[in-house]
């Protein structure tokens, strides 16, 4: 069961409950412990709650999947569907004779987009809604409004008129990630939450999606992975390093991937552009987990400068995709990167609309960091919509003779 978030407004319950409202199945997505059970929990309670985590309900679904959907009651949760995916053809038999909205809210710790039979039986019949670990908005309790000011309105100027100071924490939520289960434990403790989740999942959820001998490989993956995060994806390198295949590589990413414990970002790209990377950058989803995995501690925010610049640019990218999934879940990311390795971390499009974030770990920002994002502008045109520089100061400055603004990290929680 997910970790206890009560204490936490999830900004995606209004999203959550407008799909109940008007789609028979809803499927709540996110990996295990990023407080799902909580969430649905919040939800009317005339909604029967069936966890398939649960062993009695797991062997009589698992026994006959039609007669156990046949015997639910008219509105039903069921939580870890992906323990049973035989149950999604009966769910569909079942909402094909009674198309109602809102009558199954399902929950899964691996994305069940990735299943071939969920394509072919719920198409139609369901919305896929995906919750993150907290993010840092949410734990601050404010409405996490960064990615709609940025794409709506744009950045404007904004001197605080006392002398600007970096953001003193910022190490700390860097390393501290969102797992709801985690946040009052000290830094020593959330540490050992990580390696017993990491354990949790490699035991379990791992089997229930793929047919695995030896999963301590997939664990040195990870651990590569998050020793090198924010890297561009070598498929070769990695299966060299591992001793793997090539395609061994491509599977295991997969699996990580449909856990929701890492991300691929690709790469932008535009069709006249002859001289842009294709390749698609990894990130880890938490950045406390993958603190743990590096072993990274905030203490550690000047000594292993690179290597925490990369974590911060992957804690950037997860706050705003997370963001993405309440403010405009039409929103595409990616990242650039040309041939003569000039880079915007995280390039956000909808559409031909294109907005650029480039990030910073330094407590200042000047013109010379926009470079990437004057490349990508001229890449765009007139589609480019604005571009900033996430910077760990406290005022909004324009960037020299630029179009562009530096942005303190901290408007990523204090909006």
């Amino acid at each position: 069961m997910d970790g206890d978030v009560t204490l936490y407004a999830r900004a995606l319950k209004p999203v959550l409950e407008a799909a109940l409202a008007d789609t028979p199945v809803v499927c709540l997505l996110g990996p295990r412990q990023c407080g799902k059970t909580t969430l649905v929990r919040q939800l009317p309670v005339d909604r029967a709650y069936i966890s398939l985590d649960d062993k009695a309900y797991f062997d009589t679904a698992f026994a006959d999947p039609s007669g156990f959907v046949n015997s639910l009651p008219s509105a039903v949760t069921i939580d870890e569907v992906q323990r049973i995916p035989e149950l999604l053809p009966a769910i569909k038999y079942a909402v094909d004779r009674d198309r109602r909205p809102g009558r199954f809210l399902l929950t899964g710790s691996a994305n069940l987009l990735y299943l071939p039979t969920v394509s072919e039986s719920l198409a139609g019949r369901m919305e896929a809604v995906y919750l993150h670990p907290l993010t840092e908005s949410e734990k601050a309790r404010r409405a996490g409004t960064f990615l709609r000011i940025l794409t709506e309105n744009g950045f404007q100027s904004e001197i605080a008129g006392t002398a600007s100071v970096p953001e003193p924490d910022l190490p700390e939520r860097l390393v501290q990630g969102g797992y709801p289960e985690q946040l009052t434990r000290t830094p020593q403790r959330a540490r050992q939450w990580h390696r017993q989740y990491l354990k949790s999942i490699i035991e379990r959820d791992v089997r229930d999606i793929a047919r695995i001998k030896d999963t301590h490989q997939l664990e040195r993956l990870l651990e590569r992975l998050a020793l090198h995060p924010a890297a561009l994806l070598n498929m070769s390198a990695l299966a060299q390093e591992l001793g793997l295949h090539r395609g061994t590589i491509e599977e295991y990413l997969l699996i990580l991937e449909r856990l929701f414990l890492v991300r691929r970002l690709n790469a932008w790209h535009h069709n006249a552009a002859k001289r842009l990377v294709k390749t698609a950058k990894i990130h880890l989803t938490d950045t406390g987990l993958a603190s743990t995995l590096a072993d990274v501690r905030t203490e550690d925010w000047i000594t292993k400068r690179d290597l925490m610049g990369h974590l911060l640019e992957s804690f950037t990218v997860q706050q705003i995709i997370a963001q993405a999934a309440w403010t405009n879940p039409d929103l595409r990311f990616w990242h650039y990167r040309d041939k003569d390795q000039v880079e915007v971390d995280l390039v956000i499009t909808q559409g031909r609309k294109t907005w650029g974030i480039e990030v910073k770990a330094a407590a200042s920002a000047t013109a010379a960091d926009t470079k990437g994002l004057a490349r990508l502008a001229e890449q765009c045109g007139h589609d480019f919509q604005s571009g900033i520089v996430l910077y760990n100061g406290t005022d909004i400055l324009p960037l020299g003779n630029t179009p562009f603004h530096a942005v303190p990290f901290r408007k990523l929680w204090e909006l």
